[in-house]
């Protein structure tokens, strides 16, 4: 039982980070969702979960994949997974740094 809460706990913080990092508010996005005002924010207090078709409608709107979005759910650390983020920040030219970085530490 306890998985699953972590699952839940996972699910509600992405979402509240996904709206922080795309400065728009819960209620806007379930609006965007063609939800009820509140319907994202009883989702991230723990009073409700998305359907699976709702929770996918979710990452479409923020242009992800089921992948990315649950990205670092099996890492204790979420080390791999911040550095993920990171990276997708990064110019092309950064991207190719790092990856001749990486090169030159698994020589």
């Amino acid at each position: 039982m306890g998985e699953y809460l972590h699952y839940e706990a996972f699910l509600r913080n992405r979402i509240t980070e996904l709206c922080e990092k795309n400065k728009i508010s819960e209620h806007y996005l379930s609006l965007a969702l063609g939800k009820s005002g509140s319907y994202i924010r009883s989702i991230t207090n723990g009073n409700a979960l998305p359907s699976v078709r709702e929770l996918f409608n979710i990452i479409l709107y923020f242009e992800l994949t089921p992948s990315e979005f649950f990205s670092g759910l099996g890492n204790n650390s979420f080390s791999r997974a911040e550095l993920y983020k990171k990276l997708g920040d990064l110019s092309d030219e950064d991207i190719e740094k790092v990856s001749l970085f990486v090169s030159w530490i698994q020589k």
